[in-house]
């Protein structure tokens, strides 16, 4: 008989007290009943000023629906947030494991459309691709300084790294947890620059992605990222990187064999 797979959908939770049921309620029904696979729904609030954890709680108790609810007692940052996520789906033997934000940016009835890949072993990496059609990322609307931006940062990363992404900076992806336990994931930065630091990391170690198309919303979330202190920080870990291939420098995140 075929083993089950495991996923673990992951939510990063900042502050999304206004956004984090309609999220919930709009993960299709195969998730909750585990017909996709054998799915759990984590939920790490990080240390949010708001709510929000006891927003979850109250939405398990009136739906009845399992989930894991935890909150950090002090505020781990994007990146450090995910880590936690991650290292929870190592540590208790999850195929693959989904990553969505809490403020709704993302669908989650695309959840099966993005794990099936992992789940089917035919990828490690799948990213949620908002510009492979950049007219429906204008349409969704994406900030023109956001969408120009994008373009710029994705098509330098992409000579930098030899690789041909549509898009660096989606925040909707899923890992195989076999993936996840080659790469340092740990000593990748706290900051939203994390995204960048693990990609990288998975284009090193040579995994396989696949990049699917999925539209873009934005609505009234608050967005925490300071786009120039962001954008420095993703060259600069792409260069360094390439720097550290090249015997210039030694970066500890991208040393695969430490």
């Amino acid at each position: 008989m075929q083993k089950t797979q495991k996923l673990l959908v992951f939510i990063v939770a900042y502050n999304a007290r206004a956004h984090i049921e309609h999220v919930l309620d709009t993960i299709p029904e195969n998730v909750w009943n585990k017909t996709l696979a054998d799915v759990d729904v984590l939920v790490i609030d990080d240390c949010s000023p708001d709510d929000t954890e006891a927003v979850c709680h109250a939405y398990a108790k009136r739906t009845g629906r399992p989930m894991i609810i935890q909150r950090n007692t002090v505020n781990q940052g994007y990146g450090g947030n995910q880590k936690l996520g991650y290292q929870y789906a190592i540590d208790h033997g999850y195929d693959a494991v989904i990553l969505l934000h809490g403020d709704g940016q993302y669908d989650p009835k695309l959840i099966p459309l993005l794990a099936e890949p992992v789940l089917a072993g035919e990828a490690d990496v799948v990213i949620g691709s908002r510009m492979m059609d950049r007219q429906s990322a204008l349409r969704g609307g994406m900030p023109m300084y956001k969408f120009i931006g994008n373009i710029v940062l994705t098509t330098v990363q992409n000579l930098m790294l030899g690789s041909h992404l549509s898009e660096f900076h989606s925040g909707y992806r899923v890992y195989s947890t076999k993936a996840l336990k080659a790469v340092p994931f740990q000593r990748n930065a706290n900051y939203f620059d994390f995204d960048t630091d693990i990609l990288i990391q998975m284009i090193d170690t040579k995994q396989r992605f696949r990049e699917i198309a999925i539209p873009t919303f934005y609505g009234d979330e608050i967005c925490y990222v300071n786009g120039m202190k962001y954008a420095v920080k993703i060259l600069l870990a792409t260069l360094f990187s390439r720097l550290q291939r090249l015997g210039l420098m030694h970066i500890k995140k991208f040393d695969y064999h430490s």
